[in-house]
C-alpha cells in the first residue's frame, strides 16, 4: 500500500513503513534520523506514482493488520455498518480520535476497508485507533452487550440524541451511507437514536453524523 503527504509520514508507525521516496531534504533527515529506508526521487518521477497532492513523500507500508473483538477494551466503541466511502471512513477514524475512541469496529464483506485513501483522508490517526474487523456486526454487537455494552444506533426514526442518558459502557453504530442500519442490527440495539434536522435536509453526511453523535456521547 502507498500512502503520501508528509503530515501521514511523521504520524505513521515507523514499524509500518517499508520505504520511503522523497524529493525533499528535510524527510531525508528525519528518515535518517529513525532508520526509514529511503530514496531521492524528483518530483517528475513522484508524480507517475499518484495523482494526489503528494508533498513531495510518498511511503511505501505495510497493509493493515486487523485487531480481533477480544482487543475491544474501552468503555466507549465505534461500530461502522458497511459503510463504503473511504472519505467517510478517514474522516470518522479522524473525529473518534480526537474525542479518545481508540476502538473501531467493521465488517468483513460489503464495507470499506482500510486504503490509502482512508490512510490520507485520517490525516494519519489510523495509527491511533484499533481498526476491529468482524464476520458479523450482529453477532458481535451480542458479544459487547454480554461484557455490559449498551449499543446505541443512529436512525431517522430514533430518540432525539440530546435527550437520552448515555450508559458508561456504549457502543455507537454508524450505518451504510445510503440505507442506514441493516435490519438485523437495528434488531440488536438497545436504542435508536437520531439527529434533528431541518426538513428541508433529508440528511447528513456519515462522517458527520458521526462527529455530531459522537462527541455527544463522550460527554455522558
Amino acid at each position: 500500500m502507498q500512502v503520501f503527504g508528509i503530515n501521514v509520514l511523521k504520524e505513521l508507525d515507523i514499524k509500518r513503513i517499508k520505504k520511503v521516496y522523497t524529493s525533499r531534504k528535510e524527510v531525508i533527515e528525519y528518515c535518517q534520523n529513525n532508520k526509514i529506508t529511503y530514496e531521492y526521487m524528483d518530483n517528475n518521477h513522484l508524480n507517475k506514482f499518484t495523482k494526489g497532492n503528494h508533498q513531495g513523500v510518498i511511503i511505501d507500508i505495510y497493509d493493515y493488520e486487523y485487531y480481533s473483538l477480544d482487543e475491544a477494551t474501552s468503555n466507549f466503541i465505534l461500530c461502522l455498518d458497511h459503510l463504503e466511502d473511504p472519505h467517510n471512513f478517514g474522516a470518522i477514524i479522524r473525529s473518534a480520535v480526537g474525542a479518545g475512541i481508540d476502538s473501531i469496529i467493521i465488517p468483513k464483506d460489503r464495507s470499506v476497508k482500510v486504503t490509502d485513501t482512508v490512510v490520507k483522508t485520517s490525516a494519519g490517526m489510523i495509527n491511533h485507533v484499533k481498526i476491529i474487523m468482524v464476520s458479523n456486526i450482529a453477532s458481535a454487537l451480542k458479544t459487547l452487550q454480554k461484557k455490559g455494552y449498551f449499543v446505541y444506533a443512529a436512525d431517522m426514526h430514533g430518540e432525539d440524541y440530546q435527550k437520552i442518558d448515555y450508559a458508561p459502557k456504549k457502543v455507537l453504530v454508524i450505518g451504510n451511507e445510503g440505507e442506514g442500519i441493516s435490519r438485523l442490527v437495528k434488531e440488536v440495539s438497545d436504542v435508536l437514536v437520531r439527529i434533528p434536522i431541518d426538513s428541508k435536509c433529508e440528511s447528513l453526511n456519515a462522517s458527520v453524523a458521526a462527529g455530531i453523535l459522537i462527541y455527544e456521547m463522550r460527554g455522558n
